[in-house]
C-alpha cells in the first residue's frame, strides 16, 4: 500500500491517513469503520495487525466498486483534488544515520582525514528535531545566517511496531514501511556548529521534506536483496539531473540500524529512521562545479523507485 496523509474538505476538517489506490484516495479511516477522524500516527498505533486489516479492506472496496461509475465520496476522494501532507508531518521522533560509504569517505576526503575506524564497527546517527517536517511540493525556508544550503538525497523507515533491543532478525518486522527523505543542510553553520564536537544542530532542525507517501514493505519485496532495497534514484535541481545513485548501495543495512537505535530504549511507531545522504546525493559532495549551493526559488526532486518523487521549492 501507499499510505499517505491527505487534506479534504469533503472528508472533514483536519488531516487524514489515506491509501492512494489509482486514480483515487481512500480514507483509512472510513475503510476501517473508525468512529473517529484517523490520522497516521494512530493508524501506526494499530500496528500490523491495523495495517493488515486496511490492507484486506481496500481489497474489498475494489472488489465491491469494482464496475461502478462513482465511488461513495465518504470513503474516496479524487486523487487530484487532495492536497497531499507529510506522510507523517510530526513523527514521534527523528534518527539519522550515517550508512553510505560512498558519502562518508567523499566527506572525510574533503577534510584531508580517513574515516574514522568507529565507522566501521557500528552504525552511528544523530537526533534531529521532528517538527518541521514538510511534505511534497511545500516551501522549504531558506535557513537564516546561512548561504551555503544543500539537499541530501535519502530513504527513511518508519516504525510501525513497538520495540527495545531489538534483534537483527526480528528488525523487520518492526518496519511499516519506506518513504523519500530530504536533509535540507546549511552546510556553513554546520561546519561551524561541528567544529566544537557537537551538533549538528541549527544547520540541520529549520525543514526536512519527506513523502510523498509511506510504501509498505510488501510492495517492495522483490528488490530486497541481501537486507538492502535495490531502489535507483535521481536528483534533479531545476530540471537538470545532478547525480543518479542506488539506495542499496548501503554499508549497513537496515536491521542493522534498528538493533543499534533501540538498544536500551523504546522504538515507537511514528519513530523515523533516515538510512543518511546516498553517494553523490549532495552539493558538498559533488562540488560548486557540478551546482552552486541552493537559492531562493531553486527547485529540488528526489526521485526513488517505487517510492515515488519528492519535490520542493526554496522560499526566501
Amino acid at each position: 500500500m501507499q499510505l499517505i496523509t491527505y487534506r479534504f474538505p469533503g472528508h472533514g476538517a483536519g488531516s487524514h491517513a489515506g491509501v492512494i489506490d489509482g486514480d483515487a484516495v481512500l480514507n483509512a479511516g472510513q475503510l476501517l469503520e473508525r468512529q473517529r477522524p484517523l490520522d497516521m500516527l494512530r493508524l501506526l498505533d494499530l500496528g500490523s495487525e491495523g495495517l493488515d486489516r486496511l490492507r484486506v479492506a481496500v481489497g474489498r472496496f475494489r472488489e465491491t466498486h469494482r464496475n461502478a461509475i462513482m465511488l461513495p465520496e465518504e470513503v474516496a476522494a479524487p486523487r487530484w483534488l487532495v492536497e497531499i501532507e507529510a506522510p507523517l508531518p510530526r513523527p514521534r521522533s527523528f534518527r539519522d544515520f550515517y550508512a553510505y560509504e560512498a558519502h562518508v569517505a567523499a566527506g572525510y576526503r574533503k577534510r584531508d582525514r580517513p574515516v574514522p575506524a568507529y565507522w566501521y564497527e557500528a552504525p552511528v546517527f544523530f537526533y534531529q528535531y521532528p517538527g518541521t517536517f514538510v511534505g511534497p511540493d511545500a516551501i522549504v525556508p531558506y535557513p537564516a545566517g546561512s548561504e551555503q544550503l544543500d539537499f541530501e538525497l535519502e530513504v527513511a523507515a518508519v516504525i510501525g511496531l513497538r520495540g527495545r533491543d531489538i534483534a537483527v532478525e526480528h528488525a523487520w518486522r518492526h518496519v511499516a514501511g519506506l518513504t523519500i527523505l530530504n536533509d535540507w543542510s546549511a552546510r556553513d553553520i554546520q561546519a561551524r556548529e561541528m567544529s566544537v564536537g557537537l551538533g549538528p544542530a541549527k544547520g540541520k532542525d529549520f525543514a526536512t521534506s519527506i513523502g510523498p507517501s509511506l510504501v509498505t514493505l510488501d510492495e517492495l519485496a522483490d528488490v530486497l536483496i541481501d537486507d538492502r532495497h535495490r531502489l535507483a534514484a535521481t536528483v534533479m535541481v531545476n530540471d537538470e539531473v545532478l547525480a543518479e545513485t542506488n539506495a542499496g548501495d548501503l554499508h549497513w543495512s537496515l536491521p542493522q540500524m534498528i538493533a543499534v537505535a533501540s538498544r536500551q530504549v523504546e522504538l515507537e511507531p511514528g519513530d523515523v529512521i533516515g538510512f543518511g545522504t546516498m553517494a553523490r546525493g549532495c552539493l558538498l559532495e559533488l562540488g560548486e562545479s557540478v551546482h552552486p549551493w541552493l537559492q531562493p526559488g531553486d527547485e529540488v526532486v528526489l526521485t526513488v523507485d517505487r517510492l515515488g518523487r519528492l519535490r520542493n521549492r526554496i522560499g526566501d
